[in-house]
């Protein structure tokens, strides 16, 4: 049999074009729902993985309405695998486990984008640890100044409450309460 599988992200798009990319395509049944692909537990997702048996075929309008990243996409065709069912995408037939060829070009192409993604991560640490030792400071700004900072120690010693401390600068209770 061959299954649907259609996502979006917001309560604001539709779901329409993919429901009919999908009904055009083959599929017999369609699991659709409204959430965001970061979300580990998609309800029709569950569903959908639960019904597959060995012949079965998932088949989505594109990559990302399945899965946000490579590992996810990986793990999400291993489920699919396990159940001896085989995966298809509308808009990148290269991602077709149907085939032997579908297969080696997912695996091929997958093994490249983590190494890609290996390659970021390397010369974004090597961009921090030169922006360390150049002094520059990583992160978010302080909202208070080292000065206000040391005043706001003081006024907390001398018992002046979190909450009129953090009033008189403007900003929220927590900030206070870290120092």
């Amino acid at each position: 049999m061959i299954y649907g599988y259609a996502r979006v992200s917001t309560d604001g798009q539709t779901l329409d074009v993919q429901k009919a990319l999908l009904k055009a395509a083959g599929a017999q049944k369609t699991f659709a729902e409204t959430a965001s692909g970061a979300k580990a537990d998609r309800r029709q997702l569950q569903a959908l993985l639960k019904v597959l048996s060995k012949g079965d075929v998932v088949v989505v309008t594109r990559l990302d309405r399945l899965a946000r990243s490579t590992r996810d996409l990986l793990n999400m065709l291993a489920v699919i695998a396990d159940r001896s069912a085989g995966f298809r995408s509308l808009a990148d037939v290269w991602a077709d486990t149907t085939s032997a060829h579908g297969r080696l070009m997912v695996t091929v192409l997958a093994g490249l984008a983590e190494f890609e993604r290996e390659l970021i991560r390397a010369r974004t640490s090597e961009g921090r640890a030169r922006a360390k030792a150049n002094g520059q400071s990583l992160g978010r700004p302080f909202k208070l100044t080292p000065h206000q900072q040391q005043e706001v120690r003081q006024r907390r010693v001398a018992g002046e409450s979190v909450r009129q401390i953090a009033k008189s600068y403007n900003v929220s209770a927590s900030t206070i309460s870290r120092f």
